[in-house]
């Protein structure tokens, strides 16, 4: 059963008592990411990700990692463009144990110069990784084009320049600004029992207060059309095409996630049957969407020889007017429903994926909804639901494209006038 608690400080917790496991997974979901942050600050919501796990108060770095080594669980962290989740995975009998390093390192980070010194290099080097992985760089390089006038435009690590200006007092700063019970929330799913967890929750996260009164920072999202090539060094072209997509609360959310698994989201997809299977072009091809608050993309991708480049450019475009003129037949769109539902409900066996679920939800859209009513929405999409995600999205007066890699022996002046105009 899925419960929402306040603790004693007014933080939010959301609470799956599952009681057939001996794992619990729980989650600290803070809604802060790039979005937040000033252009000369940018890469800022990362740093404090890595300095979390640098040493606090109390603990050293390798004391953090050989008290959570020890309990034989799992500990992560990871930044996106809205929100930070730092989250772990252990025995119910280690609960408390994992608390009270979590506790301590969300409350009680140490920030110490040296260590901001050192970790600088570290994220350097992550940033430089990126820029040599292609098939990385082609969806982030699209992303921060089409968003370049707004916050959601800004890489999420930063650039070189900008982390090279942040020092202990300015991430100190912003972590009292930007980390509040406002905008924390608590998730845990796994063996335990709701009284008791709460008050665990209570002791080891519910007497904090934040320094400074929370004011939040973000921009609107504003989308421009872009074409963006980049050369690698590299054998193999990465493109990426995007399409204007439904915002996070989109009515037709459920909908586009139907139409996604149909046209790009598989093996049986119309992209990968076509263009792989049958046309054997591509190694590699497969669509996505992507949602934030007030904005959203549906992105087509494809990884090959740039040789094959336009005959996938001209297999993609076919694609996309064959099911516009075409529309899906309702033995393809009831065997989708099915898969996507046989998905979720096998994704939900897992604590980990319960927890990351109900915490997201709760964080970034204030309410969670079961798996009945999940099921119920995906069960209503109808064909109508589904051609008006087909007008919504296919709008070639706002599509842009990245190309990265191999792009000496590719005319993309002609392919882009050919496509993209």
């Amino acid at each position: 059963m899925l419960t929402i608690q306040t603790l004693e400080n007014g933080m939010k917790v959301v609470l799956e008592e599952i009681g057939y496991v001996r794992s619990i997974s729980f989650g600290i979901w803070v809604k802060n990411g790039t979005r937040n942050e000033r252009p000369e600050e940018n890469g800022i919501s990362h740093y404090i990700e890595h300095m979390m796990f640098k040493g606090t108060e109390n603990r050293s770095a390798r004391k953090i990692a050989e008290e959570m080594d020890a309990l034989g669980g799992q500990i992560n962290a990871y930044t996106t463009k809205e929100y930070t989740c730092y989250h772990t995975r252990v025995l119910d009998k280690h609960i408390d144990r994992a608390f009270d390093v979590m506790s301590d390192m969300l409350l009680h980070p140490a920030f110490a110069q040296n260590d901001v010194e050192k970790e600088r290099n570290v994220i350097a080097e992550e940033i430089d990784m990126y820029e040599d992985a292609p098939e990385e760089l082609v969806h982030d390089a699209l992303q921060d084009g089409i968003f370049q006038d707004c916050s959601l435009g800004m890489p999420i690590l930063g650039t070189v320049e900008t982390i090279s200006n942040l020092d202990a007092k300015k991430i100190r700063a912003y972590y009292e600004s930007n980390y509040h019970t406002e905008n924390i929330i608590l998730s845990v799913a796994g063996g335990f029992k709701e009284q008791e967890m709460l008050e665990k929750l209570n002791h080891y996260f519910g007497t904090w207060k934040a320094k400074r009164p929370y004011a939040p920072f973000e921009t609107k999202a504003v989308c421009q059309k872009v074409r963006i090539h980049r050369t690698k060094d590299v054998e193999q072209l990465h493109t990426c095409i995007a399409f204007p997509g439904l915002e996070r609360e989109h009515p037709l959310k459920y909908a586009m996630a139907v139409f996604n698994t149909i046209f790009g989201g598989g093996m049986s997809s119309c992209l990968f049957q076509k263009i792989r299977e049958e046309m054997g072009l591509t190694y590699s091809i497969y669509s996505y969407t992507t949602a934030f608050a007030d904005a959203g993309l549906f992105s087509v991708c494809a990884s090959m020889n740039p040789s094959q480049a336009e005959r996938v450019y001209e297999g993609i475009f076919r694609e996309i007017e064959a099911i516009k003129q075409e529309g899906i037949s309702d033995k393809l769109l009831r065997v989708t429903k099915e898969q996507i539902l046989s998905n979720f409900i096998i994704g939900s066996e897992s604590t980990m994926n319960r927890m990351n679920s109900a915490g997201a939800a709760f964080l970034l859209r204030g309410k969670v909804q079961t798996l009945e009513e999940v099921a119920e929405q995906i069960e209503k999409i109808s064909q109508t639901d589904i051609e008006q995600v087909i007008k919504l999205i296919f709008d070639r007066e706002k599509l842009g494209y990245c190309a990265v890699g191999n792009l000496n022996h590719v005319d993309f002046s002609k392919s882009a006038d050919e496509f993209f105009s």
